[in-house]
């Protein structure tokens, strides 16, 4: 048994978690109903954890008012108000900001009460964990409350699937390696009764048709520019092809990584690249899923003590069998703070990329001189990643031919003039770009900022036709004040 957890360590590592997912939060509406709302909902399943195994005792209030974020009410609660609130727990309940947020992903075609899962996850087993174990029957209730909030996302139609987090991992064991059976008797119908394996088979949704190799090679040749880097993932389909035919032969093969590093500016293809590489990998034979993982520190790294560890390790479970993909990886290896969590993270990252070499593959990104940095401060990553692809920026014609693109899949239109004048506004974006070019992503700005000024247009129309609606406009690009803008830039 590990020593209880103090309430100071409760509040701190419950705070930095609500805050960052609420940070992460893009709509406006569900990010004031979670501050507003979550906390007391937090507190309640506090109560129902307590409730299922540890009791009550007089330590239990010093952490139930340590449940509480940033800028909200710090909970006064009593002995005897807790004490009630723990006998006479009635069951979990779905939280009204939890709908909420589930309505904003549909809305804006997100999965952030996915991640919500996770966090309140986590947190529920931390608050477990203040005796210093998580007992079986603590798990089962955990997984019984996570497993009603991603049944209400699938219900909704929310993307994404079940959280790859184990919770069993967390139970305490004895020394002949049995969970530690505790609890009250009357809450096992707590855990979920087993579904039939034939009703199961017959609710789930059906299975898409994974697409085949030359399919995905088509998609790969479809993207615009990155010559180079189409060569290499050739040239890398190719040796695993090699050395699969190799082995059905009985030949011997040499030991190979696949992990790549992806050195290059924002807005490269770097993550679209990943993606296919993933789906690449799989139709091949290479992984069992083919899916992606993507993090950045933040998702791999926590601010206290101990945590980090398991933060990376549920990152690694989720990407199991598909690509996990470190976006500004060298955010990781802090030269100017040896006792940064970051290298807690890599250790992590490391030793599961070596337990699961046969069905993980890891690929880093960033700025190529930062990345280069990065491999070279730890003798593992060298030893693992000796692949790089290097993303060239876009140049003028093809950010021409990308703004292009992004107009016909949302279904505008351009005419000549307006074609041929973002056509030379994207060759001045070209020749003028500084450190802060965004490659794609500026094309995505003034995508975005033409759409408004071509809404603002119509909105004025008395009776609006189809052509109306789909037409973007040289005004609507809006040349001249974006020449302006740039020639203060360079005068200022």
């Amino acid at each position: 048994m590990s020593q209880p957890i103090t309430p100071a360590a409760v509040h701190k590592q419950y705070d930095e978690a609500m805050t960052a997912f609420r940070r992460q939060l893009a709509d406006p509406a569900a990010r004031v109903a979670f501050g507003r709302e979550a906390d007391a909902f937090m507190r309640q399943c506090a109560c129902g954890v307590w409730h299922t195994d540890q009791g009550m005792t007089p330590r239990h209030v010093e952490y139930y008012n340590a449940i509480y974020s940033k800028g909200n009410p710090v909970p006064t609660a009593l002995y005897w108000e807790l004490a009630s609130s723990v006998e006479e727990y009635k069951g979990f309940v779905l939280p009204g900001f939890f709908r909420r947020l589930v309505q904003a992903d549909l809305e804006g075609g997100r999965s952030q009460s996915r991640r919500f899962v996770d966090t309140f996850t986590l947190m529920l087993l931390l608050f477990a964990a203040v005796d210093g174990k998580v007992s079986e029957a603590e798990a089962g209730f955990v997984n019984a409350c996570a497993d009603s909030l991603s049944a209400f996302c699938d219900r909704a139609g929310v993307g994404g699937g079940k959280s790859g987090l184990d919770v069993s991992e967390f139970v305490a064991r004895r020394t002949d390696g049995e969970p530690v059976k505790t609890g009250r008797p009357e809450d096992e119908s707590v855990s979920p009764a087993p579904v039939p394996a034939e009703k199961a088979k017959k609710d789930a949704p059906p299975e898409e048709k994974a697409p085949s190799l030359e399919e995905l090679l088509a998609e790969l040749d479809g993207l615009c520019g990155l010559d180079k880097v189409k060569e290499d993932v050739k040239g890398l389909i190719n040796l695993v092809k090699v050395r699969k035919l190799r082995q059905e032969a009985g030949l011997p093969v040499p030991p190979m990584s696949l992990h790549l590093v992806f050195m290059g500016n924002p807005g490269t293809g770097k993550t679209t690249v990943a993606r296919l590489l993933a789906k690449i990998y799989h139709a091949v034979g290479v992984l069992s899923k083919g899916q992606l993982v993507e993090v950045d520190r933040s998702g791999l790294v926590a601010g206290f003590v101990g945590q980090t560890a398991l933060k990376t390790q549920e990152a690694v479970d989720k990407a199991l069998g598909g690509v996990l993909f470190i976006d500004e990886a060298y955010a990781l290896a802090n030269q100017d703070n040896a006792n940064d969590f970051g290298r807690e993270a890599i250790e992590v990252l490391l030793k599961g990329m070596e337990d699961h070499r046969d069905d993980l593959i890891v690929i880093v990104a960033g700025y190529t001189d930062l990345m280069g940095d990065f491999i070279h401060a730890n003798p593992g990553l060298e030893s693992r990643f000796n692949k790089y692809f290097y993303f060239e920026d876009y140049d003028g014609k093809q950010l021409a031919e990308i703004f292009r693109s992004v107009c016909k899949k949302n279904g505008y239109t351009l005419d000549e003039a307006t074609d041929q004048a973002a056509a030379e506004a994207f060759q001045v974006m070209y020749d003028r770009r500084d450190e802060n070019f965004g490659n794609a992503r500026d094309v995505r700005n003034v995508f975005e900022a033409a759409v408004a000024r071509q809404a603002n247009r119509v909105a004025a129309m008395d009776a609006p036709q189809m052509e109306d609606l789909m037409a973007l406009t040289v005004a609507d690009l809006d040349l001249e004040e974006d020449g302006e803008e740039n020639l203060e830039k360079e005068g200022g």
